[in-house]
């Protein structure tokens, strides 16, 4: 066993119960941050915060990449703006700078967070981490961490860590206040022509 899994964290409460099982598991853990879809820039800001502190109360070394980075995620999506086909490049665009890191690192395998969420497309994640192990010869360790989501949900609230309301990304946060079929843009409304 190399020294360590590089854990790809989306946030500090996602982080939670992921850190919880592999420390039972004796897995030696380094957090990676990277995560250019979180917008608007407050949000991105207070994600960097929650996260610092599970930093301290887990004592987990945390790579940090606190860029913010409204132009990369846009450029990765390319007008991919409808789900699932958006978070499919979302997560490709942070897997594959996790693994990037991980081969770099040399640590024995890679992970993220976003295996822990029910709000995720949990078989898409799964399916970017294992054809970027292929690629890259990096294991991809996967662990199907949703069980766990009222529990470290509970964990978050009891430490008073902020807990976000969308996924992150400018679409989702949209989508959390509106409830109405979107019209894509650059579409001409039929009735107008």
């Amino acid at each position: 066993m190399k020294d360590f899994v590089l854990l790809h964290i989306c946030c500090g409460p996602c982080s939670l119960y992921p850190l919880k099982t592999l420390k039972k598991e004796s897995i030696k853990v380094k957090g990676f941050f990277y995560n250019p879809n979180i917008h608007p820039y407050q949000e991105f800001k207070l994600r960097i915060a929650a996260l610092k502190e599970v930093e301290k109360i887990e004592n987990l070394e945390i790579i940090w990449d606190e860029t913010y980075g409204l132009r990369i995620f846009l450029d990765e999506i390319s007008f991919q703006w409808e789900r699932p086909k958006r978070c499919e490049c979302c997560y490709y665009l942070r897997l594959k700078r996790t693994i990037e890191l991980a081969e770099k690192l040399r640590a024995e395998a890679f992970t993220t967070t976003l295996l822990y969420s029910p709000f995720q497309f949990h078989d898409l994640i799964k399916e970017i981490g294992e054809e970027l192990s292929y690629l890259y010869k990096v294991p991809f360790f996967y662990q199907d961490w949703r069980g766990g989501y009222k529990e470290g949900k509970e964990i978050a609230i009891e430490l008073g860590i902020y807990r976000q309301k969308y996924c992150g990304c400018i679409f989702s946060e949209e989508e959390r206040f509106s409830s109405k079929k979107k019209t894509p843009l650059f579409q001409i409304p039929k009735n107008s022509l």
